[in-house]
């Protein structure tokens, strides 16, 4: 097999990926994941497959949007703390300025603009962009025989609706405790030095889910109270933006009574049809709120926790792989974090794949992608423009 020579990316490089990345990243989570995997490793060559896994693990081990916060990693690992911010802002940027735009649109005309129908033809093309990421991956991922039994486990665990965290923890720490009952075994009496400093990542998740107790905002709008509020919801969620949603309708229509549940679900629309993270649903709520200064509050308190926990941990991870039995539970946190993905894609894949033409363009855009290694933004225009014919024809 032939060995891949990676690179260094420069600032400017970083900062023109992600802001073009920015622009075409549909689909949600796992369809920004396996977008990032296409281009910092098949193509640019930034990252080693097995380096970006663990990137991805370890970003499914804090809290916060799982693909932004991989974006964030990737720009940490290539220029340190200028990094993180350039790859984090500017992959975020482009979708707040759709979002805001949206939202003013909306302010002044009450309704949605018509751009619903575009998902018919760009969700199939987000399918086949996982599917071939998720193949990719995996190769990569599963090692061994256990690797795949447990990865098998994890996937039935998603199925069913087990919690993520659960099961990405459950099965991480099942690898790390089979490797380092082996290494006793062997006596070879390793250390838990290394491994020690992986548990702060969960220790300081739970420590911000305490502390949000503490920044209850009051029931009386105003910009510190919205940026309380957003700051506390972005320390406290896992793994997907999709879970912001159930957050969002608990705090601000029942208990704080900001907006009502219409607004709350054209704000889930616009999140869902505009590009870059799921997360900008809180973007358009703050314009609702509070204009054009309650966008950019809204999006930093959200985005804000990201960014300080990738800081904290970013130097942890280097250090995981030095111990055998941290190196075998991140191993077992990356097949889980994939076991994850493909659950999401399963369900997505049944709302996506709805009639011949929806199959087709799976199917062609998954042969385009594997064997002639079409870039993924053209892709999601020729989804986007037959979906765009559909709604005229």
């Amino acid at each position: 097999m032939v060995r891949i020579v990676t690179r260094t990316a420069s600032r400017k490089e970083l900062a023109i990926y992600f802001l073009k990345l920015g622009l075409v990243a549909f689909g949600g989570p796992a369809a920004h994941i396996a977008m990032m995997e296409e281009e910092t490793v098949r193509r640019k060559h930034w990252l080693s497959r097995e380096k970006f896994l663990d990137l991805l693990g370890a970003a499914n081990l804090i809290p916060g949007p799982t693909s932004t916060e991989t974006a964030i990693y990737i720009g940490y690992q290539q220029a340190g703390l200028v990094g993180l911010f350039i790859a984090g802002v500017c992959f975020i940027l482009p979708a707040t300025v759709i979002v805001s735009v949206l939202a003013w649109v909306y302010v002044r005309y009450g309704s949605l603009p018509q751009v619903v129908g575009l998902l018919y033809g760009i969700k199939p093309v987000i399918i086949a962009l996982i599917l071939q990421a998720l193949w990719s991956l995996g190769r990569s991922a599963v090692k061994t025989k256990f690797l795949a039994v447990i990865g098998c486990v994890a996937l039935g665990l998603s199925l069913f609706g087990m919690n993520p965290l659960v099961v990405i923890f459950g099965v991480g720490s099942l690898a790390g405790l089979r490797r380092w009952i082996a290494d006793r075994t062997e006596g070879k009496n390793p250390r838990l030095r290394s491994a020690s400093l992986l548990i702060l990542i969960p220790f300081l998740a739970y420590a911000a889910q305490v502390g949000a107790g503490y920044m209850e905002p009051s029931s009386t709008f105003g910009m510190w109270p919205l940026f309380l509020e957003f700051l506390k919801i972005g320390s406290i969620i896992f793994g997907s933006g999709y879970v912001l949603l159930a957050f969002l309708q608990i705090d601000l229509v029942t208990r704080l009574h900001w907006i009502t549940n219409t607004q709350l679900l054209d704000a889930i629309v616009i999140g869902q049809v505009t590009p870059g993270p799921v997360f900008t649903t809180a973007t358009f709520i703050g314009f609702l709120l509070g204009g054009p200064v309650g966008a950019v509050v809204a999006t930093i308190g959200i985005f804000a926790p990201a960014f300080f926990f990738v800081t904290v941990s970013g130097p942890i991870i280097p250090r995981i792989r030095r111990s055998p039995s941290s190196s075998a539970f991140l191993d077992g946190v990356i097949v889980a974090s994939l076991a994850l993905m493909a659950s999401v894609t399963y369900i997505l894949g049944r709302a996506a794949i709805i009639d011949f033409i929806t199959a087709a363009l799976t199917i062609v855009s998954l042969i385009l992608l594997i064997k002639f290694r079409v870039n993924s933004a053209w892709l999601v225009l020729l989804g986007a423009t037959i979906g765009v014919l559909r709604l005229i024809v």
